[in-house]
């Protein structure tokens, strides 16, 4: 299949590591201009030589906080520059700490708001109007599959990523006219450090082995696996393509069967 996007840009946020550098890289193997970025430089200096390494073809990047709006417009401008505009925007976010309702207050709902959806809106915000000039663009947002089925310990993150849910759906109707398609992908468990993340902190919450959290959410799954990386990036690339033409207000579950519920 041709994806047609050897002569497009695609700016993927928060892709120094995991499921956004993964995404970077299939892109990447489809011939596409693609700007990584994070806040740290020397992890995305590491993290372009490795996607280099994988695929014969090196992003640009760009140090970016995406809860900074100045950074945002900042990254936006930069990743413009090659082609005169921003093609394909991949949002994506680390995701805000684990826990429950009593363990926060308002300072870190306010920064989980800013990191999970803020952040879209405003990178959004920054891509459309070349997107509306062009009458073409693709908008991916990255949520989790508590958009389907809320997950034990994560208030924060089973809040805003239905925020996402919302604004992909209002969006994908808002934008049809201009020929820009806004969908969302709901990650399941990926061999990632965040989803490690999650499960110490889970782990230490029930007072189990970090093991005991990881053979409990395998046992969910039908696959009977964690999903690789780079099996998320290619859903990415298909939505994100020329192949894609019909398609657009959806949520699609990557989760090897876990989620049960009926949307």
């Amino acid at each position: 299949m041709n994806f047609g996007l050897e002569n497009k840009t695609v700016l993927v946020l928060a892709s120094g590591s995991g499921l956004g550098k993964a995404v970077a890289g299939e892109f990447l193997k489809e011939g596409a201009t693609v700007v990584i970025s994070g806040r740290g430089e020397e992890k995305l200096v590491s993290a372009a030589a490795d996607l280099e390494n994988k695929t014969g073809r090196k992003p640009l990047f760009c140090p970016c906080d995406i809860t900074n709006p100045e950074d945002l417009k900042k990254l936006v401008s930069f990743a413009s520059e090659p082609g005169g505009r921003v093609d394909v925007l991949v949002n994506n976010a680390g995701g805000p700490p684990a826990g429950t309702f009593e363990s926060f207050g308002d300072d870190t709902w306010i920064k989980a708001f800013e990191l999970t959806l803020l952040s879209y809106v405003r990178a959004i915000r920054e891509v459309l109007p070349s997107m509306k000039n062009r009458g073409w663009g693709r908008i991916i947002n990255s949520t989790s599959s508590s958009v389907r089925e809320v997950l034990e310990n994560l208030i924060l993150s089973n809040t805003f990523r239905l925020g996402v849910i919302g604004l992909t759906k209002t969006l994908s109707s808002e934008f049809a006219s201009y020929g820009i398609l806004v969908n969302a992908i709901g990650p399941g468990r990926f061999d990632t450090e965040r989803i490690r993340q999650l499960d110490r902190a889970l782990a230490e919450k029930k007072g189990l082995s970090v093991e005991q959290v990881s053979k409990a959410s395998l046992s969910r799954i039908p696959l009977g696996r964690y999903g690789d990386p780079e099996e998320y990036g290619r859903l990415a690339v298909f939505l994100g393509s020329e192949a894609n033409t019909y398609i657009t207000g959806q949520t699609i579950l990557a989760d090897g069967g876990m989620v049960k519920a009926v949307p």
